[in-house]
C-alpha cells in the first residue's frame, strides 16, 4: 500500500465487467478496497518485472564470467548444496559446505 507522503496521479481504467467482478471479490477476501487492491496488485507486478529484469542481467553476467574464466558449478553439486541447505534450515543438518567453482569443459 502507498505511504501517504507519496503524491498520487489519478488515472482511469476501463475494465471488462468479469475482470472487475473478480478483482472486487479478491479485494473483499483480502479485506481491502478495490482501489487499494488494484494499487497493491499493480505495485507487485511492477516489482516482479524489475526482479525478472535483474535476474536476467545477473544470469547474463554470470554466464559471461563463466565463459571468461572457464569456472562454474556442476548442476549435481548445486542441487546437493540446496538440498543440504533446506535440511539445515529445518534444523536437521549442519550448515552446508560452501560450493567451490570447478573447471567447466
Amino acid at each position: 500500500m502507498q505511504p501517504r507522503s507519496i503524491t498520487s496521479k489519478p488515472t482511469s481504467l476501463k475494465l471488462p465487467e468479469a475482470l472487475k467482478a473478480q478483482l472486487e471479490d479478491d479485494a473483499q477476501k483480502a479485506g481491502l478496497s478495490l482501489h487499494a487492491h488494484m494499487v497493491q496488485t499493480l505495485a507487485d507486478s511492477a516489482r516482479r518485472a524489475r526482479l525478472r529484469e535483474a535476474f536476467a542481467q545477473d544470469s547474463a553476467a554470470a554466464l559471461d564470467d563463466m565463459k571468461a574464466t572457464g569456472l562454474g558449478y556442476e548442476l549435481g553439486d548445486v542441487r546437493a548444496y540446496f538440498s543440504e541447505l533446506a535440511s539445515h534450515r529445518k534444523g536437521q543438518a549442519p550448515t552446508p559446505r560452501p560450493l567451490s567453482p570447478t573447471k567447466i569443459s
